[in-house]
């Protein structure tokens, strides 16, 4: 016997997972992670006995329940599971799965459409995040029903589907105590290697930075790298994510987020000079693994360190004149462009992230848990 429990498998930006809504999940939070875990086939490498797909970008979950703050429609909490391990991390955002939930909550009736646009204000429980999403809801015979097809594309995703617009009102410091966690815009850190490391200690300079996701930005050139390698070459290069990873654990003190050896941020982030004419280069680690493209969040803190002068993408970066700017943002599939606009009186401030995803329903039904994990969940 197996438990059944209602859920929506969706795309949203370049991941993809089960959407639930937290009704139909256990209410303690320890039970709802094995219930997950189980959901997701983790830990395994393959993931073969559940729905994940055996890399950090498809081992993703959404959960939604209608807006508890007033002014907040929905309110939406993303667990981040790993294909090899037992954890389940609500700690940090993901603008991608973001951009389904206005979907899925229209699917699932928790909020009607508007007109043949419907905004819907969405509260990131994870980090008090809001944003305003905007999805295209046109009249057909049923009724008004989310569009999914329509002429917008983003890197990372084949085909064209219908925009999905995301308006962030205020990310800086999502997670860390600020937009700048270290007080600086620009910090030289030395690190030492641990125990029976193959490398000897280094001083590089990075941006830490967290405007929507905790962030670490340094140069390639100061790891050995162009910048433009493949994700596959990145992964494969050990003795670099040795490095990379010894650097994250530092600065992830000097960002006041203790230890976290254990957590999902901050993100590792190599910049370098554009070469498909867009600002800055990226090769994004999600931490452990070089992502295909980038992340939501991490393409807006990206973007946001570019315009701060001082900041050691801001060396590297090609950026338009005017208050308002469109930071175009590449990486290993293709380009991410955010929308920015800085305050006239601020020039270190940033008062508006937007940005265009697209999200498409893949799939409608239960997801099956053994009943003897439901059992120990209740």
């Amino acid at each position: 016997m197996q438990k059944p429990i209602p859920a929506l498998f969706m795309r949203g930006g370049t991941s993809r997972g089960p959407f639930f809504l937290e009704s139909e999940l256990p209410s303690d939070t320890a039970a709802r992670d094995r219930v997950l875990l189980a959901v997701m086939g983790s830990p395994d490498r393959r993931q073969i006995d559940g729905l994940g797909g055996a890399h950090p970008l498809t081992s993703k979950v959404g959960i939604v329940r209608p807006g508890t703050t007033p002014g907040v429609d929905l309110e939406f909490l993303f667990a981040q599971l790993q294909p090899d391990r037992d954890t389940v991390d609500t700690t940090a955002n993901c603008g991608n799965m973001l951009a389904a939930v206005v979907p899925f909550a229209l699917e699932r009736g928790l909020i009607k459409a508007q007109g043949d646009e419907t905004t819907a204000r969405v509260l990131t429980r994870n980090t008090g995040m809001q944003c305003d999403i905007t999805v295209l809801t046109p009249m057909t015979p049923e009724g008004r029903q989310v569009s999914y097809e329509g002429d917008a594309r983003i890197d990372g995703v084949p085909g064209r589907s219908a925009p999905i617009t995301i308006n962030f009102l205020d990310t800086a410091g999502s997670v860390c105590s600020g937009l700048l966690p270290t007080g600086r815009v620009r910090d030289r850190v030395r690190v030492e290697p641990p125990a029976g490391a193959d490398f000897e200690a280094f001083e590089i300079e990075v941006t830490c930075i967290d405007n929507g996701m905790p962030l670490v930005l340094f140069r390639a050139a100061d790891v050995g790298c162009t910048g433009h390698e493949t994700p596959a070459e990145l992964n494969a290069d050990l003795g670099l994510k040795a490095r990379i990873e010894a650097l994250r654990l530092r600065t992830g003190e000097l960002m006041g987020l203790g230890d976290v050896s254990g957590r999902n941020y901050p993100k590792m982030t190599l910049v370098s000079a554009p070469r498909q004419g867009g600002a800055v280069n990226t090769r994004s680690f999600i931490p452990h693994v070089c992502h295909e493209a980038i992340g939501v969040l991490a393409a807006v803190t990206v973007g946001t360190a570019c315009v701060l002068e001082g900041s050691v993408p801001h060396d590297l970066a090609r950026l338009p004149q005017g208050a308002r700017k469109a930071v175009s943002i590449e990486h290993p599939s293709g380009e991410f462009t955010v929308e920015l606009e800085i305050d006239p009186q601020d020039p270190q401030k940033v008062v508006r992230a937007a940005l265009l995803r697209t999200a498409r329903l893949i799939m409608r039904g239960e997801a099956m848990v053994p009943a003897s994990t439901w059992a120990q969940a209740c």
